[in-house]
């Protein structure tokens, strides 16, 4: 049996504004944003599957919501009436929470919770915690951020990404860094091992034995790892790390490195190192935005797989487990995939860009307004 098309949608200007503004607004609950950009996509030609693949959902939710705008338009998207007793809070009271969960504080905190939200809106605590949920808000949580001040950071973004994206033929592209300061980490009883029942169990406290730092240079292209332990990380020592990894590139080989800008990489040891070697480039990162330096991947996965949970007496086993995992993982290499381009790198941050300059233009008017 055939499956039936899908219903074209075609939106009026009116129509497009509306739904678009659906997504821009912070106060618009999460099911009415997710109907909003089924249409749209509907709208510019997109198939039913494609519209599932695309926002995670599920096949028969992009048909109902595209059946029911194609019958009723934008009226369509309301939820329909629903039986059981009627409600007792009102939209005005639901607006209230979210309108003071986002614009207010509670007196001496930092944060609300649902029980000073409830008793501050004269509701239940779980009923605060639906609206919540619905506006998908969380006041319990915050998260880091750190956006690049350097002036040439759309520049640095291009040229590395393009680097990770289509390596340059007849070359080398290495990504390098230092993992500083790993700890030989020993517990002050012994380890209760995994068991049917009970998992791996440690002591809270541990007793330290020393520290290595990593050097490493991740190859894009290939995925290996050439890697060296070291006592310290001084400018002295990364010139000894660049001198082993330029016997164990190919000597007809152009090689681009890709590095942050940490002191020691910087340094007139360093430059006139590089500057007697034509065929090796550099290319630094951004200012704060070591992320987009591959090893940086590397050694987090070094730390989740062989570090964090390891247990180590001295520093020579310490660096003998870490020379162990970048055999292993030597032996079979996997390179990391690069799956974003620049501009969609670019494009992801200038949103969050404009926000923190609206904050931060938004506070220094308070200011001048309060002088």
């Amino acid at each position: 049996m055939a499956t039936p098309r899908a219903v074209r949608i075609e939106l009026s200007v009116a129509e497009r504004g509306e739904l678009e503004a659906w997504l821009r607004q912070r106060k618009v609950a999460r099911g009415d944003a997710l109907r909003a950009q089924i249409v749209l996509l509907a709208a510019e030609g997109l198939s039913n599957l494609a519209i599932v693949k695309r926002l995670g959902v599920a096949r028969m939710t992009v048909a109902t919501w595209r059946r029911r705008f194609a019958e009723q338009r934008l009226d369509g998207l309301a939820d329909e009436p629903r039986p059981g007793a009627p409600r007792t809070v009102t939209d005005e009271k639901v607006a209230e929470v979210v309108t003071a969960t986002l614009e207010t504080l509670p007196a001496g905190r930092t944060h609300w919770n649902s029980h000073g939200m409830a008793r501050a809106a004269g509701l239940a605590p779980s009923t605060v915690q639906r609206v919540w949920t619905a506006f998908s808000l969380q006041p319990h949580r915050v998260e880091t951020f750190k956006l690049s001040t350097d002036p040439l950071s759309v520049e640095k973004v291009r040229d590395i990404v393009g680097l990770s994206l289509s390596p340059p033929e007849h070359a080398l592209v290495l990504c390098v860094d230092e993992k500083s300061q790993i700890q030989a980490l020993d517990r002050t009883q012994p380890l209760l091992p995994l068991r049917p029942g009970q998992v791996k169990r440690r002591t809270r406290d541990y007793k330290r034995c020393g520290t290595t730092s990593l050097f490493a240079a991740l190859d894009v292209k290939a995925g290996t790892v050439i890697s060296k332990c070291m006592p310290r990380r001084q400018v002295t020592e990364f010139r000894r790390f660049l001198d082993t990894v330029e016997t164990r590139v190919p000597a007809d080989l152009d090689v681009h490195v890709v590095m942050d800008n940490a002191a020691s990489h910087k340094t007139k040891l360093i430059r006139d190192w590089f500057a007697k070697r034509p065929r090796w480039h550099v290319h630094y990162t951004p200012t704060s935005a070591s992320w987009i330096n591959q090893v940086e991947r590397f050694f987090a996965l070094l730390t989740e797989d062989a570090l964090r949970r390891s247990v180590h007496r001295s520093t020579a086993e310490l660096e003998a487990a870490i020379n162990g995992y970048i055999e292993a993982h030597n032996a079979e290499p996997k390179p990391f995939v690069w799956t974003k381009s620049a501009d969609d790198i670019l494009a992801a941050v200038q949103p969050f860009c404009q926000r923190t300059i609206t904050a931060q233009t938004r506070c220094l008017g308070s200011s001048e307004f309060g002088q």
